[in-house]
């Protein structure tokens, strides 16, 4: 009888690991597509305010790519970024001559770390109850501003 109740647990923890498994790379498909600025839902924290902005982030065969494009309120040209990380070889993508950028998965929260002029500049995203996508941003010498997305 202990056996059997042993053999039931231990199944019941597999299949409760399994589904855990599942549902963490849910998670990172869940943040792919394209994305839209709800600037009136985003907190900027006394910086420049976003006008319109996309993100686009696929993730294929542990490649992640994240596209950035974004105007910027008084601003007349857009600004784009692409960080492209192959997670298997730790790839690290330039996107110019100076800045380097390296994007990475930690549990459920896409991390994009750039690089430039030797500040380290953080950006965290993650899914929210609603469906929402939101980015947190953390410059040196700034405060953090915390960015909300719908999906397009």
């Amino acid at each position: 009888m202990k056996t059997r109740s042993t053999a039931m647990i231990t199944g019941a923890v597999v299949t409760a690991l399994l589904v855990a498994c599942s549902a963490m790379a849910r998670d990172h498909s869940a943040l792919n597509g394209t994305w839209t600025l709800i600037p009136a839902k985003s907190d900027f924290s006394g910086q420049s305010v976003v006008q319109t902005g996309t993100v686009t982030i696929g993730d294929r065969d542990g490649i992640i790519i994240v596209q950035r494009n974004f105007v910027y309120s008084g601003a007349t040209e857009t600004f784009f970024y692409r960080d492209i990380t192959d997670a298997e070889n730790n790839a690290t993508i330039h996107t110019g001559k100076d800045p380097k950028s390296k994007t990475r998965w930690d549990h459920d929260v896409l991390k994009v770390t750039t690089t430039q002029s030797g500040a380290v500049t953080l950006e965290s995203y993650t899914l929210a109850p609603d469906g929402d996508m939101m980015v947190s941003v953390e410059r040196p010498e700034h405060k953090p501003i915390t960015l909300v997305f719908e999906r397009k």
